[in-house]
């Protein structure tokens, strides 16, 4: 086969594609859908398949004080990068609030990827700061149960006497080492 017939990717032929992958997954993310149905089922879902892949999350989930859950967060990048999700917060295992999760990030970067993280507020004051905030952002002081490569970490009294923890897993796509630090949270109404 000669290279004359092959198609040629350019630099902006690349970046159209990433614009539309972004575009065609922020679509299967539920993006433009108003529907807390649909939310609460994925977020249904997403919790039935995190206690039955990593089962230290089950004794974590039963000592939080609240969980935050996004079934399915989109990322992005070339050069510049963006991720989005929706999911829920729960209470005593009850949707009390909806909440989109978004972040950004510029320096050498390709491809995309699409994750769930769950977030575990370990203590009423920790919960409570998330509430209050007009726009939660994740810090690097969270700790983490399940790493961005899908291996479960220790669930020692350490870990567990922080304020927030999270989960990352179900990682599908071409970008690795997810991370929630960053991320801004933000109460929405679907």
């Amino acid at each position: 086969m000669s290279s004359s017939n092959s198609p040629r990717l350019t630099r902006r032929g690349f970046a159209l594609g990433i614009t539309g992958l972004t575009f065609t997954a922020a679509c299967g993310n539920g993006v433009g859908s108003s529907n807390a149905t649909t939310i609460d089922a994925r977020v249904d879902a997403t919790l039935n398949e995190m206690y039955k892949r990593y089962p230290n999350t089950v004794e974590i989930s039963q000592k939080a004080t609240g969980m935050l859950v996004m079934p399915l967060i989109t990322e992005a990048g070339f050069i510049f990068g963006g991720a989005y999700g929706r999911g829920a917060l729960r209470i005593q295992g009850a949707t009390v609030d909806y909440y989109s999760a978004v972040s950004g990030s510029a320096g050498l970067q390709i491809g995309a990827q699409q994750y769930t993280h769950v977030l575990f507020f370990m203590t009423q004051d920790a919960l409570n700061d998330f509430r209050r905030a007009s726009g939660w952002t994740a810090g690097a002081d969270i700790g983490y149960v399940v790493d961005a490569t899908g291996e479960t970490l220790s669930t020692d009294t350490t870990t567990l006497r922080s304020p927030v923890l999270a989960a990352i897993f179900g990682q599908a796509g071409l970008k690795f080492g997810a991370t929630v630090e960053g991320t801004k949270y933000t109460r929405i109404i679907p």
